[in-house]
């Protein structure tokens, strides 16, 4: 997930992310090294539980979410939250892509997520969850409640804290608090209480 760092680097991301938005050309090289380090750490937060020889490797998952999000022509990056918000779910289409190009013998094919506990869905925990059922969980949830979707991907697979999330939604942190809880109750739900 992406490290902590302090405001004044995060308005610094934020800025150039503006100005490669807007086809700086400068910003996009003076911003490479910086999200590279970022994306490998959000890579590896969702690497960390997968099964011994996983073909997909935390550098290709990098890659591919990189190359994905240089090829988004007219995006119009908010902030570093939307930026790594975006990145958190397009890592999460991958794994979830690769879960079932490989794992068509077994469901899921060997991604994983840990339980829905605590404060967050994710690495950490004791129980696996297949990681095609969690994502056609979060699919119904998202026709239901885009919002409790939405906070979702950015606090689990983009790893932003409950403030970062309020930003990048332009809602209240309580709000996103109310909305984590009743959105992991129901994902917890949906998936059989495991």
């Amino acid at each position: 997930m992406p490290a902590p760092e302090n405001p004044s680097r995060g308005q610094d991301v934020s800025r150039l992310l503006t100005a490669w938005s807007n086809h700086d050309p400068g910003a996009r090289d003076v911003l490479v090294p910086i999200i590279y380090a970022e994306l490998r750490r959000l890579a590896h937060h969702y690497m960390q539980n997968e099964r011994p020889g996983h073909t997909l490797q935390t550098t290709a998952l990098v890659h591919e979410a990189y190359l994905r999000l240089t090829d988004v022509d007219r995006m119009q990056w908010r902030d570093r939250g939307h930026f790594f918000a975006m990145a958190a779910t397009l890592m999460r289409r991958i794994l979830v892509d690769h879960a079932r190009d490989r794992g068509r013998e077994k469901r899921g094919g060997g991604i994983v997520f840990t339980a829905i506990d605590g404060d967050q869905i994710g690495p950490g925990t004791n129980t696996n969850i297949d990681a095609i059922a969690l994502d056609e969980a979060l699919e119904r949830l998202a026709a239901m409640d885009p919002q409790q979707s939405r906070i979702v991907d950015l606090r689990f697979f983009g790893g932003l804290t409950v403030e970062e999330t309020a930003e990048a939604l332009d809602i209240s942190p309580a709000t996103v608090k109310r909305e984590w809880t009743w959105a992991k109750a129901w994902l917890y739900q949906q998936l059989g209480g495991r």
